[in-house]
């Protein structure tokens, strides 16, 4: 009774005002029957309306569908919402309904929504990315076709792909190869298409707390999808192939770099090799720091130093703060230990809770401190500006506080004794210059350990 009464009030309207315009001036929208199709927009409208404001909960819904049909068969160019909505009615008819054969014609329809969008409405790439959600949860066995909805969307989006579009992309690649549909270079190209728009979100969102978060889980879980098929072996095999064919393809080139460095295969013969060719091809800082970290790694201390300084043209601050510590390790290994000093510190520079680098610093200190005097006091003070960098370290990263513990305690017993302090007229707690190479003051303290 209420839908009849609702019905006789809309279509009196209509007839008192036979130029109502629902969407806007261009009546062709509306089609051959526009006071129809105006008239059955109105209706499921009102209908669909209540249903909204009961939570989607009411019965009122029932009375919206055949005006909704009406509309999205007659004049399917008249509003952009219908699809929206359409997409709503077509997943109550599916969850409510228990005919099999019939519930499959229901989601075949709510597929033809979506398609029926993208030909009057554009906005192809999002409109897929919900066909896709959709696709796959409703046709679970069919990945492949689900997989291919995901990669257009991607395609068409670009950096601006949702989450989700990224992890069902992949997740459907996973399932292609571990079913053998595919070759298992397919998940590997999915991976770095997707590790690219991540990585670009991620640095596009840094300073966005909740955004990050969400990406770096993004990434999180595609990273562990990707995990048993991301084996060195597997990457190498793949890509060596690859690689013997098209020595002069930089995009190829690029990608096998990037990829193995980025999984830690970057001691195999196919980096060593691919990363060669890249800078002869294309000098760039960015090659030159593969470069340099691969001399670094086989202990060529001179030409990592070489490459890496090479390097530190890159913009990218994390990069850098890297790059400056490979740096202080190569001056490290070659005792020059102000230079070391000065790399630590300019990774830090770059990356204040660099706390490796302070470790390093506190190593350099340490390996040094009996070089800094000849006697009972002055041979062991290096010790206390070695355990501050230690003790600063674990203050900025807790990662490292395992590490830095240990060295405290270490070094911590070649303090000088509470005697010896006393003997040169010293007194704890009071401040203390080094005159050797570190150059640093610090807090007076005695060895405890005796």
């Amino acid at each position: 009774m209420k839908a009849k009464l609702i019905f006789i009030f809309l279509l009196a309207g209509l007839a008192l005002s036979p130029n109502i315009n629902v969407i806007g001036q261009d009546e062709s929208k509306f089609g051959d029957k526009p006071d129809e199709c105006k008239m059955n927009i109105s209706l499921y409208q009102e209908f669909f309306r209540q249903w909204k404001e009961s939570n989607y909960k009411s019965e009122v819904i029932k009375d919206a569908i055949k005006p909704w049909r009406w509309v999205f068969l007659n004049c399917p160019a008249a509003q952009e919402t219908t699809y929206a909505n359409g997409v709503r009615i077509m997943t109550y008819l599916i969850n409510k309904e228990k005919n099999e054969a019939l519930r499959e014609k229901y989601i075949d329809t709510l597929f033809m929504v979506y398609d029926k969008r993208i030909e009057y409405f554009g906005k192809e790439g999002s409109v897929l990315a919900y066909k896709g959600n959709d696709y796959y949860k409703y046709r679970t066995q069919n990945f492949a076709e689900a997989n291919a909805i995901f990669k257009r969307s991607m395609e068409l989006q670009g950096n601006n792909t949702q989450g989700a579009v990224l992890s069902y992309y992949f997740r459907t690649a996973a399932k292609m190869v571990s079913e053998e549909v595919v070759e298992k270079s397919t998940i590997i190209d999915a991976y770095d298409k997707v590790s690219a728009i991540i990585d670009f979100n991620l640095k596009k969102y840094e300073k966005d707390a909740r955004r990050l978060e969400e990406w770096k889980n993004i990434k999180g879980n595609i990273e562990a999808e990707f995990e048993p098929f991301a084996t060195c072996d597997d990457l190498i095999a793949i890509y060596q192939t690859k690689f013997d064919a098209n020595k002069n393809d930089l995009e190829l080139l690029k990608k096998i770099t990037d990829i193995l460095d980025k999984k830690r295969c970057n001691d195999s013969q196919l980096f060593f090799d691919a990363t060669v060719q890249l800078y002869k091809l294309e000098p760039s800082p960015a090659s030159a720091y593969l470069i340099g970290k691969m001399y670094l790694k086989s202990e060529n201390i001179n030409e990592a130093l070489k490459y890496l300084t090479e390097a530190t043209a890159l913009q990218d601050e994390e990069d850098l703060a890297l790059i400056y510590f490979y740096m202080a390790r190569c001056n490290q290994s070659l005792n020059k230990f102000v230079e070391a000093r000065k790399n630590a510190l300019k990774a830090i520079e770059y990356k204040p809770n660099y706390g490796e680098a302070y470790i390093l610093i506190g190593d350099l200190y340490a390996a040094t401190a009996k070089d800094c005097g000849d006697n009972e006091l002055t041979a062991r003070v290096g010790y206390w500006f070695a355990v501050d960098k230690y003790e600063k370290a674990k203050q900025v990263d807790s990662t490292v506080a395992e590490d830095a513990n240990t060295r405290i305690r270490n070094y911590s017993k070649y303090f000088p004794t509470t005697e010896t302090i006393f003997f040169y007229n010293l007194q704890e707690g009071d401040s203390y210059k080094i005159e050797c190479w570190i150059n640093e003051t610090t807090k007076i303290r005695g060895n405890k350990t005796n």
